[in-house]
């Protein structure tokens, strides 16, 4: 599944990502903007899109010259699946945290990192996580190794995609950011699970 755009598993043309943009607001949006906001499709594209939409009484049109403004139409029979389809990003980022919270051996800091993070992955792309081990913690203690795969699981029962998780130790961290390794530049942009933030981490490491 692409987890930057969750709702294309089930509404894959473009039509999927105009009512994701519409269900993200109450403001009424021109065309121009809901393309800019869908980062896909062309201006004429998503024009169609609101116009078959529309018909379809799902996207309420409203003139206001020289532009029209479109809305969802929140009493549509429809809308709560055009308002799911936008929160299923949220809906897999609140899964792992979920999981994470329940950890018996908590992490120091655990973050989703890459091109799932940054919104630029394709169905295909690996889910990339950072964890970092507390120190007193061996790397093949069985628990530790458990909820590693455990989450692993997690990922592929959720969206399909392979993890692939970066399992750190919070004692080599300092050494990390003097060796300045290339997934330090693949964490910025990170989005946060669980533990300290990944800023107060690397903030104490430095």
């Amino acid at each position: 599944m692409d987890v930057s755009r969750p709702y294309s598993a089930v509404a894959p043309t473009v039509e999927g990502d105009v009512l994701v943009v519409l269900a993200g607001t109450t403001h009424p949006l021109t065309g121009r903007q809901v393309a800019r906001l869908a980062r896909r499709g062309s201006v004429a594209g998503v024009a169609k899109a609101l116009d078959r939409l529309g018909r379809q009484g799902l996207v309420t049109r409203l003139e206001a010259p020289p532009a029209s403004l479109y809305t969802l139409n929140r009493q549509h029979v429809a809308a709560p699946v055009a308002e799911a389809l936008a929160g299923l990003r949220s809906e897999f980022l609140s899964r792992l945290r979920d999981a994470l919270s329940t950890w018996k051996i908590q992490p120091v800091h655990a973050s989703l990192f890459g091109s799932v993070a940054r919104g630029d992955g394709v169905p295909d792309s690996d889910v990339d996580i950072f964890v970092v081990r507390p120190a007193a913690v061996d790397s093949e203690d069985p628990t530790w190794s458990d909820q590693l795969a455990d989450l692993s699981d997690l990922v592929f029962a959720s969206a399909g995609n392979r993890a692939s998780i970066i399992d750190f130790a919070e004692q080599d961290i300092e050494q990390t950011l003097d060796e300045n390794p290339p997934v330090l530049d693949e964490l910025r942009g990170a989005i946060d699970l669980a533990g300290i933030s990944l800023r107060e981490l690397l903030g104490r490491a430095r």
